[in-house]
């Protein structure tokens, strides 16, 4: 029997060679802090497609320059950013991966000089900065910037888009109630914190028809905080707008103890992909293709998201293949390696 990991899969009018998946990880490898890519991107991203991922999303990019988490993240606030996107996307497809984008805001996370947003004015722990509380006008100036960060990732030739909605950064802002203390219309009830994330889609999809995922922190880890019932709930609206997977990661919104093991996170892909009936992807320490196969195999996820494995081995795929009685083609150039 063919393992599925190897399968191809088919996100939306996309379809994936197999199901492998290199999660977004910031690099912080913009060193003239101007947005753009550089040698670096081109070499950490393309062996990874050489060496047989299926679909590389590339590391949170940030949609304004008050949005980066750090000054060294890569950008798509400006045209200027397309022409480095566009080349990168090219080399990344000669080798035979698709590509995602994954589009983000740091809100009160961004460890920058001046001010930083967010949806209430708490920082996220003693020694960061305490934010603005966001406008109207803020609101509605950030998602117009999402929206044109959708528009140039199209014009740069991405595949995919990801929205960033994890690990304590604006838009998880929003959603948690730990973080989101507002009394507006983007505050108090479920449906108020999804508001930011709801007009966001909206924006998105009057100007992107391609596969749209989302990436959500499924627990808070926290007693007042939220857990995968509530992204359940969450995540059947997300699929009403038309979000085609939910990629699930967790924590991060507030400081908290996360209890660390091989496939920690898996459960809570498979709580929103059971319970919102919608397509999930899984990661966190999935480090073997036996662990991954299992993983699909029993219909937990429909896609494995591999980020510190990738980080440490660019051939995972092959090797995963090794493990699962797999052959899979080799580049040219390496054939004679195997």
């Amino acid at each position: 029997m063919k393992s599925k990991l190897f399968e191809p899969y088919t996100l939306k009018n996309i379809e994936l060679k197999n199901r492998i998946v290199m999660a977004p990880m910031c690099m912080y490898s913009s060193h003239n802090e101007d947005g753009k890519v550089e040698n670096w991107h081109r070499t950490h991203y393309v062996s990874r497609a050489v060496g047989g991922t299926g679909l590389i999303i590339q590391e949170a990019t940030a949609v304004t320059p008050q949005g980066r988490i750090s000054p060294q993240d890569l950008g798509i606030w400006s045209d200027d950013h397309i022409e480095g996107l566009s080349e990168l996307v090219s080399l990344i497809k000669e080798q035979g991966a698709k590509t995602g984008i994954q589009l983000a805001h740091a809100g009160r996370k961004a460890v920058l000089e001046g001010n930083i947003i967010a949806p209430s004015p708490i920082p996220f722990n003693e020694n960061m900065k305490t934010p603005l509380e966001m406008s109207a006008d803020n609101i509605k100036e950030t998602i117009t910037a999402f929206v044109k960060g959708s528009e140039r990732a199209k014009k740069a030739g991405f595949d995919v888009i990801e929205i960033h909605g994890a690990h304590g950064y604006l838009i998880n802002e929003f959603l948690s109630p730990l973080s989101n203390k507002r009394s507006d219309e983007y505050g108090g009830s479920a449906e108020n914190r999804y508001r930011f994330l709801r007009e966001v889609i909206d924006g998105i999809k009057t100007v992107w028809d391609g596969p749209l995922l989302v990436r959500v922190s499924a627990k808070d880890y926290h007693e007042d905080g939220l857990d995968a019932e509530d992204y359940v709930v969450f995540s059947q609206w997300m699929k009403d707008q038309g979000v085609d997977l939910i990629d699930v990661s967790s924590g991060a919104v507030v400081p908290a103890r996360i209890p660390v093991y091989p496939g920690y996170q898996v459960k809570l892909a498979e709580t929103i992909k059971e319970g919102a009936g919608i397509p999930a992807g899984a990661v966190g320490l999935i480090t073997s293709g036996l662990q991954a196969e299992e993983i699909l195999q029993n219909d937990r996820a429909d896609l494995i998201l591999l980020g510190r494995e990738l980080l440490r081995n660019p051939y995972w795929p092959r090797t995963a293949a090794g493990e699962l009685n797999e052959e899979i083609e080799a580049p040219k150039q390496y054939e004679r390696g195997w």
